[in-house]
């Protein structure tokens, strides 16, 4: 079979997954519930390396779409359901199937003793199916398919303890916020089909590589419509207020929703359609800003979270803003680069969190760790590697890829430094707080005496081992080899005008910077532990405000929340229950009383009313019949009118 006949099993293998285990999973042997859902994102990751040897090891990758299926023809409208295979989606198709496959793995551990485990892993493997078509996607309205899809599944995953308002909250705000988003999605596809005619990927970069002039104007809207929706599947200024609250899932979800799959979906979009945004350089320059101020942003924040899952949430949404940065300045295989590299480090700081929070019994307040260095070996050098990872030191992936982001920021004039400069502060701030969750969890004296912590199952430290190879070892390929393997696929990048000794210059303020954001982790945590409580009693005031995140999610509350509650409660409450339907509902009871009242006076059983009665229709039924009506209504001038034919 052709290898591009084969690429429909890399989605259709987790939807089997799904259909099987979800109808009867709950009928199943564990053991088969766990065969089921870990052969699907194997064997998919295992099409995908096969589509790779097939192609001459990945080396040569012509853009090409898979067996188009005709799916909407409407008129002049023909959309395709075909798969697109190409250098971007091979690299986004090994990081989702071979990080989601480890992921998986993980689970059948962490979640072994949990209420609905054919439930959750059903759930799981809807999730990979719905991302692998959305990276797979040929076209524009195929994406949204897979877009709303990894919507539906990270609903249900977050929410999978459903019993728990909190988790009930935290998956209806997942979803409400998407659809904010989506909405912009939706705008930006209608404006491509009145643009271009089509909503296929090759058919309007083909269009727009015949027209050179065309920029700005109508292709900066649909830029811009398109950055909305990435900005809330990818948790950006504005729409990122989900994502934190999404830690409600079970662990394994927060790895696969912030690694591998839901949170990147937005920058690949941006990266898919690099042929309008680099016709728009206003929208670029959005897309730079609101990725380097969500960087910062979230980092700020990140510096005094004491939930475990809750700091690595606001350390997603900041690596998600160099993404974003690099995407805006045409830096796309950076920017991937850096996606490719964050998929290991951060599944794997989620997974170590999770093998902690494990180990302590479920306790997740960095405040009652401390100590688990002894006590949890293998998760704490894992997580090591990812910390250092994550930082940016050498020769950590994170170092290679947040680097060739920066580097390309300093290239861009005098905004470019600008950001370059957010983005340096950002990494101090990162190495902080890494480093101050590392000292808090691992080092030290233990804080908590409840609890008595254990390592984890090979189930979960398999994954872990894995991870920390990936994120040691996963930057070594380099950013000019892997932006040579890109550039088909995403176009042209940025790196001119710069120098080896510049590029070295800057490395070296990167990592000076990383260094001495562990050094005032180790000063403030290690050295001198009441330091930090020292610090935030000196400044009450901004302590509290990153405390409480800016408090956006109360600003968002009173501004947006609650009037249109109000204003549902009153159209819903007011005008449609008690105005229409309560006023109808008394018409109704109003008729069906007169008609009662009637009727009783007709059932009075009494003999000589029902007489009267029946002489009453006897005599209308006889002046209807012999009564010639056409000379009586001819006698009026209206009806003679209408009788005479006029």
């Amino acid at each position: 079979m052709n290898e591009h006949l084969n690429l429909w099993l890399i989605p259709l293998l987790p939807f089997a997954g799904f259909v099987i285990n979800g109808l009867l999973g709950r009928r199943l042997p564990k053991s088969l519930v766990t065969a089921i859902a870990l052969l699907a994102p194997l064997v998919s990751f295992g099409v995908v390396l096969n589509a790779v040897k097939a192609s001459g090891a990945g080396l040569v990758l012509p853009y090409s779409e898979t067996c188009p299926i005709g799916w909407i023809n409407a008129g002049a409208l023909h959309v395709d359901f075909s798969f697109v295979f190409d250098q971007l989606s091979l690299v986004m198709l090994l990081v989702v199937t071979g990080v989601g496959f480890l992921i998986h793995i993980y689970s059948v551990g962490y979640m072994s003793h949990e209420e609905g485990y054919w439930r959750f892993f059903s759930y799981m493997n809807l999730f990979m199916f719905f991302m692998t078509v959305l990276v797979l996607a040929g076209n524009a309205l195929l994406m949204f398919v897979g877009w709303e899809g990894v919507g539906l599944a990270s609903y249900l995953l977050i929410g999978f303890y459903y019993k728990k308002n909190s988790a009930a909250d935290a998956g209806k705000k997942a979803f409400i916020v998407n659809r904010i988003g989506d909405f912009g999605f939706l705008i930006g596809m209608f404006l491509l089909l009145a643009n271009f005619g089509t909503l296929s990927f090759s058919e309007i970069g083909a269009k727009l590589a015949a027209s050179p002039a065309w920029t700005g104007g109508v292709l900066t809207v649909i830029a811009l419509c398109l950055l909305l929706g990435a900005t809330g599947k990818s948790a950006q200024l504005p729409l990122y207020v989900w994502l934190p609250d999404a830690m409600e899932g079970p662990t394994p979800v927060s790895a696969l929703i912030h690694a591998a799959t839901m949170v990147t979906a937005g920058v690949y979009m941006i990266a898919r359609t690099h042929a309008i945004f680099d016709r728009s350089p206003f929208a670029l320059s959005v897309v730079a800003v609101v990725g380097a101020a969500t960087a910062l942003f979230a980092a700020t924040i990140g510096l005094v979270q004491n939930d475990i899952k809750r700091v690595l949430a606001y350390s997603t949404i900041s690596q998600l803003g160099y993404m974003f940065l690099g995407c805006g300045v045409t830096a796309y295989s950076a920017a991937i680069f850096h996606l490719m590299t964050h998929a290991f480090f951060k599944a794997l700081l989620f997974l170590a969190a999770g093998s902690v929070i494990h180990g302590m019994g479920g306790e997740q307040d960095l405040r009652k760790m401390g100590g688990l260095r002894k006590k949890m070996p293998v998760t704490f050098w894992t997580m090591t590697a990812a910390v250092f990872a994550i930082a940016g030191f050498p020769p950590f992936a994170g170092f290679f890829s947040k680097d060739a982001i920066l580097y390309a920021a300093f290239l861009q004039g005098t905004t470019g430094k600008l950001l370059w400069f957010v983005g340096v502060v950002t990494a101090l701030l990162t190495a902080f707080y890494m480093f101050r969750l590392w000292y808090l969890t691992f080092l030290g004296e233990s804080r908590s005496h409840d609890v008595h912590p254990h390592e984890s199952p090979w189930s979960m430290l398999g994954p872990l081992s894995i991870l920390a190879l990936l994120s040691v070892g996963g930057g070594w390929i380099g950013i000019e080899r892997f932006g040579a393997f890109l550039a088909p696929a995403v176009g042209r990048q940025t790196g001119e005008g710069g120098s080896a000794q510049l590029e070295i210059l800057l490395i070296l303020l990167a990592v000076a910077v990383a260094a001495l954001g562990w050094f005032m982790a180790h000063r403030l945590y290690h050295q001198r532990p009441e330091g930090a409580a020292q610090l935030a009693a000196a400044m009450p005031t901004g302590y509290k405000l990153l405390l409480n995140k800016y408090f956006v999610d109360e600003i968002y509350s009173y501004t947006f929340v609650k009037p249109l509650l109000a204003f549902s409660r009153f159209i819903l409450g007011w005008v449609v229950d008690t105005a229409v339907l309560g006023g109808l509902a008394w018409l109704l009871g109003g008729i069906a009383l007169l008609g009662g009242a009637i009727l009783q006076r007709w059932q009075s059983g009494n003999l000589r009313s029902y007489a009267a009665w029946l002489a009453f229709g006897a005599a209308a039924l006889l002046l209807f019949v012999l009564v010639p009506w056409t000379s009586v209504l001819a006698s009026f001038p209206v009806f003679h009118m209408n009788v005479a034919g006029h």
